[in-house]
């Protein structure tokens, strides 16, 4: 795809968070527009997407996969045909539409055993290797049947001269980590680079919130043989899903599909995985949960091999899509065109949120909350860290500033990314520094001027704001 399209080296996610990642990607704007700034806030009832724009335009559209984006009655009739299948594996019948099954479900199910209960190694990590066969595990079921969508619209629609938009969203590499043998055994532990680090990187410059989540992740109790292993369980999930893509390629040059339709290629939101000692992924905004991989690709019409270093959001997918596809967007829509792929502007800065105006999950909170620390305590504290505070972040090539107003200037993040690419030391506090942050949180102030304030978000039910109190059903993420 990078060959044969334009690869973004600086794509930002808006908010390092499921829902309000792919609800600000489908609506063209940010989450603290749409009100969608928690995992328990999806679409709002009224607002314009892009499902929407492309019905109206006589697309017929698609989602395979996960979704967690859209659950009210009136966006799910906008998608003509639906398969779900979420990290954890298939959801009930009335998550499928317009298609069957290409695997048995039973079999599918059956697969999905391991990822209910996967192996505990510590409180914070937890990884499998197994081996059902290959074709029923959720990645490869989702390539299938996005194959079968792909030859089933190029025979239906004479090789494929009515439009078709399809969403195809593999839910790995995600938690519950686990892999099949056969990818597992390409990335054996030797091969496994660790990231750099820094010893004591929370014990001085972080803010509270920072030190708060590696406490509850922190891997210094950890065996290197574990975290190697976990890195490798991720590497062979992501090269699963790299092989179903190059299928999905493929089908398309088979079929005859390929040189009319625009491919994007992006994910929601990034992971920690072993990067400031830490794993999964929680409310901060290191380049490793908000930098994101984008490719667009339409061979013959758009630019071919090329990098793009220019500063970009994953909002800015859809009003690219619609700009080369002759659509008039929505004029509610917040996102660019995205340049190289279009005649756009470069933009020189790139933005991301968190909270939702709720109270801080501290230091003094976590200590109430069961030892050991780990995972269960990430799920546990999981509601009331999505909504604790109203951090920003504003990234440039060269500088990323974080910023909450309800927090105090302790809680402030800076980053030089030219001699400290994997943010080991925040410099906010450092004097030297004083013009750059006057100057990125005036940019973080025009920012949220242009794009409003947005509807209230409800917060969390009281119970999430007992600390160690709140151990409830695990929510799929």
């Amino acid at each position: 795809m990078a060959s044969q399209g334009v690869t973004f080296e600086n794509a930002i996610t808006p908010h390092p968070l499921c829902v309000p990642a792919r609800t600000a990607i489908m609506a063209s704007r940010y989450p603290h527009q749409l009100g969608t700034r928690r995992n328990e806030t999806l679409m709002p009832a009224g607002v314009a997407h892009v499902y929407g724009v492309w019905k109206d335009a006589g697309y017929t559209t698609g989602l395979i996969g996960k979704n967690h984006c859209f659950d009210r009655e009136e966006d799910i009739d906008l998608i003509d045909v639906r398969g779900e299948l979420w990290h954890r594996g298939l959801l009930d019948e009335s998550t499928l539409k317009g298609m069957e099954w290409v695997r048995p479900t039973d079999k599918v199910r059956e697969a999905e055993i391991i990822r209910e209960n996967i192996p505990r190694q510590s409180p914070r990590i937890a990884h499998a290797i197994s081996d059902f066969p290959e074709e029923d595990y959720g990645t490869a079921v989702i390539t299938a049947q996005t194959e079968h969508y792909l030859e089933s619209h190029a025979t239906q629609n004479n090789r494929g001269e009515n439009p078709f938009a399809l969403w195809v969203s593999y839910p790995d590499p995600h938690e519950p980590y686990e892999a099949v043998r056969r990818y597992a055994d390409m990335f054996p532990l030797e091969s496994v680079d660790l990231p750099p680090s820094r010893e004591n990187e929370f014990d001085d410059s972080a803010p509270e919130r920072n030190s708060v989540l590696h406490e509850i992740l922190g891997l210094s109790d950890d065996s290197e043989e574990d975290i190697r292993r976990a890195i490798s369980v991720y590497y062979a999930m992501t090269r699963f899903v790299d092989d179903g893509i190059g299928r999905i390629l493929d089908t398309l040059e088979r079929t005859g599909l390929k040189d009319n339709t625009i491919i994007v290629f992006t994910a929601d939101h990034g992971d920690f995985m072993g990067e400031h000692d830490m794993i999964v992924k929680g409310g901060v905004f290191y380049d490793c949960l908000v930098r994101v991989p984008l490719i667009v690709s339409w061979p013959g019409q758009v630019a071919q091999g090329v990098r793009d270093d220019s500063m970009v959001s994953t909002i800015d997918i859809v009003p690219t899509l619609l700009e080369l596809q002759g659509i008039d967007a929505p004029p509610e829509i917040h996102g660019e065109s995205l340049p190289t792929v279009t005649s756009a502007t470069p933009r020189d800065a790139a933005f991301s949120e968190y909270g939702s105006g709720g109270p801080p999950f501290t230091a003094a909170d976590l200590e109430l909350m069961p030892r050991p620390y780990g995972y269960e305590t990430l799920i546990g504290s999981l509601q009331w860290r999505e909504a604790e505070g109203d951090r920003r972040m504003v990234r440039t090539t060269h500088w990323k500033y974080v910023h909450d107003p309800m927090a105090g200037p302790d809680q402030d993040e800076l980053y030089d990314l030219e001699s400290d690419p994997a943010e080991l030391t925040n410099v906010a506090s450092d004097p030297r520094n004083a013009a750059v942050v006057a100057e990125m949180r005036e940019r973080l102030e025009v920012w949220r001027s242009e794009t409003g304030s947005g509807p209230d978000v409800p917060m969390p039910t009281q119970e999430h704001y007992t600390p160690g109190g709140y151990f409830g059903p695990r929510v799929r993420h």
